[in-house]
């Protein structure tokens, strides 16, 4: 299956390390130096996967994202020299799927294209029960068991659990969580949702010391890991 990977940067010497970095067989890079012709090239190729810099000389990035989602599911993934954790929780609140600061290493980053992808697929042919390294989640029932052994979790805490699995590999920022699992009125009640995560770690983490599952992006928020 070939693969069309997205690059917008205005930096040549960018593109051209990415381009030469992406070498995947059945990989296609295609380039934009700005964002409205980012945009024309995500809506004409349709890409597997956006690199996106949030320094455009057009456009913000986050302005591109939020433009973007308007009509595509693309996985972004933010590539950028803005080191703020206010810069990444903006452009992950806003829709991207990842944020990598520059300079990166190409390593890190073909892993978490792969993650990118493969959470794409996932959520396009979303199973009711999800099994991983001893834990499983049964979404319909509303179940889990580590082990064979059925943990009970709060209302809350399944609802936190269902969305970091769903979204496994990929960053969901504190803001998105407390929404979703509380409502709009909580999304500053960091607090709250620290205790609750702490408590789900305690119930489906081996050895809550040594997560495997969940890791805490500091100043952002949480990652289900993919066991990668």
């Amino acid at each position: 299956m070939s693969l069309t990977y997205l690059i917008i940067d205005d930096e040549l010497a960018i593109r051209k390390l990415l381009v030469a970095g992406l070498t995947e067989p059945d990989v296609r890079t295609i380039e934009a130096e700005n964002g409205e012709d980012g945009l024309r090239l995500a809506a004409r190729s349709a890409p597997d996967l956006i690199l996106l810099d949030l320094g455009l000389p057009d456009m913000d990035g986050t302005d591109l994202i939020v433009r973007l989602r308007e009509w595509s599911q693309i996985p972004v993934i933010v590539l950028s020299a803005r080191g703020q954790e206010s810069d990444k929780v903006r452009a992950l609140d806003l829709g991207a799927d990842d944020y990598l600061m520059k300079p990166f290493s190409m390593n890190e980053l073909l892993a978490r294209v792969r993650v990118a992808l493969r959470h794409r697929r996932a959520a396009e042919t979303l199973e009711t029960v999800y099994e991983s390294r001893g834990l499983r989640v049964d979404f319909e029932r509303r179940t889990v068991y580590r082990d064979e052994q059925e943990i009970r979790l709060t209302p809350v805490e399944f609802r936190l659990l269902s969305m970091l699995v769903k979204n496994a590999g990929k960053v969901v920022t504190q803001r998105q969580l407390l929404r979703d699992g509380w409502g709009p009125e909580f999304e500053d009640a960091t607090h709250t949702l620290r205790v609750h995560m702490a408590n789900l770690r305690h119930k489906i983490e081996p050895n809550s010391t040594r997560p495997i599952f969940v890791r805490t992006e500091t100043g952002v928020g949480y990652r289900w890991l993919t066991g990668e």
